[in-house]
């Protein structure tokens, strides 16, 4: 899933051209721009798999995953053959220490669904949200620096924003024989989806990997262990795999994958990326707030129930988003104080 930059390894593209000018090396290894290129592919992303994939009612999750890291390889591979980008060669020792990372990957998405099958949307993104809190607080740990008050307030803000969407949700009621085991994959979630973030993170500044390396070794390592989850874990029977490839829409269903595989392209790089130039917790942070301009999509586009409650909490999200760019400028302002005194 990812990108980085330049020759000489203080992490930028490897897929910048050597002759490229300044202004391209400052544009990838810019905050803002990763973050508005990772916004933008979650989106196309989750519009893509909403309405190619999910119209045909597919539910093989993992193998559809196999299928668009497939797809990123090969896409990779064609612009490498062509020279328009590089990435380092295939090196065991480099695949071993970042084999831990594709797993979390898998184990993050394998919680995942088991924990919205036991809870409800709005729940589930409620502890999503909390996860942020995990990383933050995880980055003080491994890589320093200090989790301000007001950076805090605004991670509250976010989870607020996520329980006042609850109210607003008609469906957000679940089975109270469910609740012990979904909240169980729920914690199982969180705190893989905060390891997979920050051993990403660790793992790219100690192999000094480039964007297209973490890209290359996340989506080739992930492939065999996703096949292997798809065998163990999902329904291969012949009814299933009928229902899935239907003998009518075969050919559409496997062009919707080849689609859905070639915008997950996007996501893919713009991950690691924005991991990268900005921080693990700006990278979560983004990811909770990007839900916002989705939600707000379907309030005006679908059947989501429009009331007080689901209105209230997109604007506390953009609130919690706000309060969050804020602390950060003040965090910069004050490090550029403490460099500005004399030794």
């Amino acid at each position: 899933m990812s990108e980085k930059q330049q020759i000489n390894g203080s992490g930028g593209s490897s897929g910048t051209i050597p002759s490229a000018p300044s202004t391209l090396g400052r544009l990838v290894n810019s905050g803002p721009v990763s973050i508005l290129c990772y916004c933008a592919s979650s989106i196309l992303m989750t519009t893509t798999n909403k309405y190619v994939v999910s119209g045909h009612h597919f539910n093989l999750n993992f193998f559809l995953l196999a299928i668009q890291s497939v797809v990123c390889l090969l896409v990779i591979s064609i612009l490498k053959f062509f020279g328009i980008i590089t990435y380092r060669k295939f090196n065991f020792n480099e695949a071993k220490k970042w084999s831990p990372i594709a797993f979390l990957l898998v184990l993050m998405i394998y919680t995942s669904s088991k924990a919205l099958k036991f809870l409800a949307i709005p729940i589930y993104t409620i502890f999503k949200n909390l996860t942020i809190i995990l990383i933050a607080y995880g980055e003080v740990l491994w890589f320093g620096g200090e989790v301000t008050t007001m950076a805090l307030g605004s991670f509250f803000l976010m989870v607020f924003s996520s329980v006042i969407a609850t109210y607003g949700d008609k469906d957000s009621t679940t089975g109270v024989s469910n609740l012990n085991i979904g909240y169980f994959w729920m914690a199982l979630n969180c705190f893989s989806s905060a390891a997979f973030v920050l051993f990403m993170r660790k793992r790219i500044k100690l192999t000094n990997f480039k964007d297209f390396d973490t890209m290359y070794y996340n989506n080739l390592l992930s492939i065999p262990i996703l096949l292997v989850a798809s065998l163990l874990l999902e329904d291969w029977s012949s009814e299933n795999i009928a229902l899935n490839f239907p003998p009518e829409n075969r050919t559409s269903v496997w062009l919707a994958m080849i689609i859905s595989g070639a915008t997950s392209v996007g996501i893919s790089y713009c991950s690691g990326w924005c991991i990268r130039v900005t921080s693990s917790t700006t990278y979560s942070m983004v990811g909770a707030l990007n839900k916002l301009p989705i939600a707000l999509s379907g309030l005006i586009f679908f059947d989501a129930p429009i009331n007080f409650f689901s209105i209230s909490s997109i604007f506390v999200g953009f609130a919690a988003g706000l309060v969050y760019v804020v602390a950060k400028q003040k965090q910069k302002e004050e490090a550029a104080k403490q460099e500005q005194l004399p030794k």
